[in-house]
């Protein structure tokens, strides 16, 4: 093939989000040459509109807040969340080196870390929450890639086929999205951390047959749409657990899509409540990950729900999207915020609890019914709900009109499955042979080795092991060019 554009490197790193700038950092530090190719526009991938909570073990903030962990709680809590079907020796692999590889590794490389809570499935508070989330992250990690010389991050540039010669990856061919260009990037080595595929609704539906009558949204970065899964797939490589997906939620479909088919990730409203289209609740919301929240929407005929809030809640919205912070900044840009909730044919309002039923066609009775009957155990201060389960001290009561209900949607956020990697994150074919050349990390390799979570996973396991896989895929690569010792 003859391309319009040649480069080359030592080091090739397909996808800037999480995998891209470890890996880049790492074998930016053992001494090789990098370039980051991106398909999209922007960088920072998945990572940068995520929540940015990593699940990492026996940290300084945890001992001084007084809590005990361990690595076989951990371990314990990592199984159960896992359903049986996790890879143990990744689990353990990445348990055992959470806080001096990823904790203390991102700290020295500009990470603030502010605290650590008690999210879903962990026995313990273990989500280490970075200042800024997702993209005060990223962008912190970027800082450090470009300090430490990655001056060629290549944006509108997709990756299409790896280079194959005598049986070794020695780089991709790309196409350059603006112009159409062929760009050929040669390599002694390519990491591949372009993602996963949930914004690729008809592989979802494909590996998840049972979905097809459902409407699920995209919900992972916009350039995960299964590419990498492809052209692995392509030169002998293997994935595994493909229709293990973590589905989200608190999501409304975005309108200004032109396909209508891009969910919007609504965060930030602990005192909302979930209502089906028959108008009652059916689990308790605290409980919103994909192995529960998302399990209990996926059951309800049809299967969608109502977050329903009221006037003093809509302050509290954040959505994981680039188009509603602030530019340079990690907080939410209110005003466009404000004008989704009054624009978005997918939030309803009403004056009064009744005429918010009829705005999201639900039987006025039995809604009006449920919000009060929900109240009413705060108002009786109950120490919890008596139907879920529900904690209900400081909560607040739904109860100053205006009304409004969220249309959440199911959204198709993380793959649990992806590509068969070693302990080196090297891809391997179906006879478990590493392919020269090839390392693959993150979402792409089911955030490490193919399916280091199982099921389901922690919250805090998705990130935390994509970062993770790429420092290990980034070490790796750059001894395999010739620079470092690999990973330590």
């Amino acid at each position: 093939m003859c391309a319009e554009r040649q480069l080359e490197t030592d080091v090739l790193i397909v996808g800037s989000g999480a995998v891209g700038v470890a890996a880049g950092i790492e074998a930016r530090e053992a001494g090789a040459s990098v370039i980051v190719l991106e398909k999209e526009e922007i960088l920072g991938g998945a990572a940068a509109v995520s929540g940015g909570g990593c699940a990492i073990v026996d940290t300084f903030l945890q001992r001084e807040a007084g809590i005990e962990d361990s690595h076989d709680l951990a371990f314990a809590d990592w199984i159960i969340a896992g359903q049986g079907k996790a890879d143990e020796v990744w689990a353990r692999f990445y348990i055992e080196r959470s806080n001096d590889a990823l904790f203390e590794w991102a700290k020295d490389r500009g990470v603030e870390w502010v605290g650590a809570r008690q999210n879903e499935g962990n026995s313990v508070p273990r989500w280490h929450q970075p200042k800024g989330g997702g993209g005060g992250l990223w962008n912190a990690l970027y800082q450090t890639a470009q300090d430490r010389g990655i001056d060629t991050w290549l944006t509108n540039t997709a990756a299409k086929e790896l280079i194959v010669e005598d049986g070794s990856i020695i780089g991709v061919i790309a196409e350059d999205t603006t112009s159409g260009d062929t760009v050929e990037v040669l390599a002694k080595a390519v990491v591949m951390g372009s993602g996963g595929f949930n914004s690729n609704i008809d592989m979802v539906k494909e590996v998840r047959p049972d979905l097809r009558r459902h409407r699920i949204l995209e919900g992972s970065g916009r350039g995960d749409t299964g590419d990498g899964h492809r052209m692995v797939e392509a030169v002998g490589g293997t994935t595994t657990h493909m229709d293990d997906i973590w589905f989200y939620v608190f999501a409304i479909p975005d309108h200004k899509d032109e396909h209508g088919r891009r969910g919007l990730v609504i965060r930030g409203v602990p005192d909302n409540i979930w209502v089906n289209a028959q108008g009652v609740r059916f689990h308790n919301e605290d409980l919103s990950g994909g192995g529960t929240g998302s399990v209990a929407v996926l059951a309800q005929e049809p299967a969608y729900c109502w977050s329903v809030m009221d006037s003093t809640m809509t302050n509290d919205v954040t959505v994981s999207d680039p188009q509603y912070y602030i530019p340079g900044a990690s907080v939410k840009d209110p005003e466009k915020v404000k004008a989704l909730i009054e624009e978005s044919p997918h939030i309803k309002s009403g004056a009064t609890l009744e005429a918010l039923a009829s705005e999201i066609g639900v039987p006025e009775d039995r809604f009006v019914e449920t919000v009060n009957h929900y109240n009413s155990g705060i108002d009786q201060g109950l120490k919890e709900d008596p139907d879920f389960g529900r904690p209900l001290s400081n909560r607040k009561m739904i109860q100053s009109p205006p009304y409004f209900a969220l249309n959440f949607t199911p959204t198709a956020r993380k793959n649990f499955g992806g590509v068969k990697t070693d302990l080196k994150c090297r891809a391997v074919d179906k006879h478990y042979k590493p392919i020269p050349g090839l390392f693959v990390a993150g979402e792409l390799a089911g955030m490490a080795g193919g399916h280091i979570n199982g099921k389901h996973g922690l919250e805090g396991t998705m990130l935390g092991p994509a970062l993770f896989s790429g420092r290990v895929a980034g070490a790796w690569a750059a001894k395999d060019a010739g620079f470092g010792e690999g990973f330590k």
